[in-house]
């Protein structure tokens, strides 16, 4: 008999990070402070597994505030519009680990995006709760998400790559 189970993801023990070359020389890196989701799993089993994730769009931190403020701003992300970035999509086994297939939808366009999710294992928390552990790692193009802004830099490259380099530590846990 099939029998469904709910995680949510454990923010405190989560953190969802990206990169993006600056100068086409070195990367900045930031993360996104607030964010939950959900996966849906049957038999305990993350193969064909739903994954709904939502992110604060105006929770990104880059250390740098000047530069938080105009990523937020209507130039990129546009927070105050946009304030959500959504992901939905399903975990696909792939020998030892899995393929995060799935959409992506930033600024209210939706692409499909692929990444890779490695499976870390699973463990008793210490309220006797069922945790699972996953690192995904993956890229996509701000320009497919209509987010165009960029100026020369002095030495004739961009001031911000095209490449957003994406990376997720993701500890889920199982809901009552």
């Amino acid at each position: 008999m099939s029998s469904t189970k709910k995680w949510r993801i454990e923010q405190g023990h989560s953190q969802i990070q990206f990169k993006v070359k600056h100068l086409s020389i070195t990367n900045v890196n930031g993360i996104f402070k607030t964010f939950d989701g959900t996966v849906t799993t049957q038999n305990n089993e993350f193969d064909n597994a739903e994954v709904k994730v939502s992110i604060a769009a105006d929770s990104i931190d880059t250390q740098l505030p000047e530069r938080d403020k105009h990523l937020m701003s209507p130039y990129l992300f546009d927070t105050e519009n946009y304030p959500l970035i959504t992901f939905e999509g399903i975990f696909r086994k792939n020998g030892e680990n899995y393929i995060l297939d799935g959409h992506l939808t930033l600024r209210d366009v939706t692409k499909p995006i692929s990444l890779e999710a490695q499976f870390t294992g699973v463990a008793k928390g210490f309220a006797g709760d069922e945790r699972a552990g996953f690192e995904i790692n993956g890229k996509i193009s701000r320009k497919d998400f209509d987010l165009t802004w960029n100026i020369a830099a002095n030495s004739g490259g961009l001031v911000i790559g095209d490449e957003i380099k994406l990376h997720f530590d993701i500890q889920l846990v199982e809901n009552d």
